[in-house]
């Protein structure tokens, strides 16, 4: 009867409600450490009801962050994020998302089997001239082709962009309408599957530590919610823990490893074997960014006339909330 009566009190008693935090995601790796902290209760522990929205890519969050539609956004850095901060659509930049690591092959430049076989691809120089897939127009993954193409001796100009999403690479690879890519995970290691392309250098030999995505809060969120935001991040950041304690040799391996595979299984529809194979992307702990990654990029942006005004990468980032959150973790 006590417990009845607890049960009760606990369910009717309005400071144990749950404070409600939209969440968009896109359902990429990245999302993983959340659906972790769903799952295991993270966010729940930390009086969090994180309520996940799926949109088709990162960039049709800026919108709804802007308006405070959405609280929490993840996905990588472009010239839009920035030329919406100018307009006033005040988005912060608070923690790491995904970053690239030397121990895994997340994110490499492929190309097409035949072109490598046949010897007319050998090295970055050869990508002169080459049709090369970028996800979409003014993302960070044109910043991430810049370098190569320095690496390679070559000028950006030198190389035929064309803009596919990730699955619609596999496809060209394989009808062979595409001659290379910058692509993650798991989409290099299908590609390798199935024959059509093969790694040709992962993109740390000439741009280490990219800092593929981020995690995004609404200004209203991050002034009008401080608290929450702050609890929302300890919750991440924990699951950010937990999944990076599962990497060995740069896959899904160690201890614990077996939950977030069955995860990525269920979240995904991927096969066991397809998860297992895959390289994983890199967490901070701590939740943070590579600023130099942040800045070189924003610098490509405006080097190309993709972002004008005085907007700095500075002001957009805030480490705040990944500190606090750090703090409330060490209680």
């Amino acid at each position: 009867m006590k417990r009845f009566l607890l049960a009760a009190m606990l369910l009717a008693h309005p400071a144990y409600a749950r404070d409600i935090v939209q969440v968009g995601i896109i359902n990429s790796l990245s999302d993983v450490p959340v659906f972790m902290a769903l799952e295991r209760g993270w966010f729940a522990e930390q009086g969090i009801d994180a309520q996940l929205i799926s949109l088709d890519s990162a960039g049709k969050m800026i919108a709804p962050l802007g308006a405070g539609e959405l609280d929490v956004g993840g996905g990588a850095s472009s010239a839009g994020l920035f030329n919406a901060v100018e307009r006033g659509i005040h988005i912060r930049i608070v923690a790491d998302r995904t970053t690239t690591w030397p121990q895994s092959d997340y994110q490499s430049v492929m190309v097409r089997r035949d072109l490598v076989e046949s010897g007319r691809v050998k090295s970055l120089a050869d990508l002169k001239g080459l049709k090369v897939a970028v996800a979409a127009p003014g993302i960070a993954i044109l910043s991430v082709i810049n370098e190569a193409a320095k690496a390679g001796g070559i000028a950006y100009g030198d190389i035929e962009k064309v803009y596919l999403s990730f699955p619609q690479q596999l496809a060209a690879f394989s009808n062979r309408a595409l001659d290379a890519s910058v692509i993650i995970e798991p989409f290099g290691t299908m590609a390798v599957q199935a024959g059509s392309a093969v790694r040709l250098v992962n993109t740390e030999a000439f741009y280490p530590a990219d800092q593929i995505g981020l995690l995004f809060y609404s200004e209203d969120f991050a002034t009008k919610r401080h608290d929450v935001a702050v609890r929302y991040l300890a919750a991440l950041l924990r699951a950010y823990r937990a999944y990076m304690a599962t990497i060995v040799d740069g896959r899904i391996a160690g201890p614990g490893s077996d939950e977030v595979i069955d995860l990525i299984v269920r979240r995904y529809s991927m096969t066991q074997a397809l998860a297992r194979q895959m390289y994983s992307q890199r967490v901070d702990p701590d939740g943070r960014p590579n600023m130099a990654s942040i800045r070189l990029d924003w610098q490509f942006y405006r080097d190309q006339g993709l972002i004008k005004g005085s907007v700095l990468p500075e002001s957009v980032v805030d480490l705040s909330f990944a500190e606090a959150a750090v703090r409330l973790l060490a209680k």
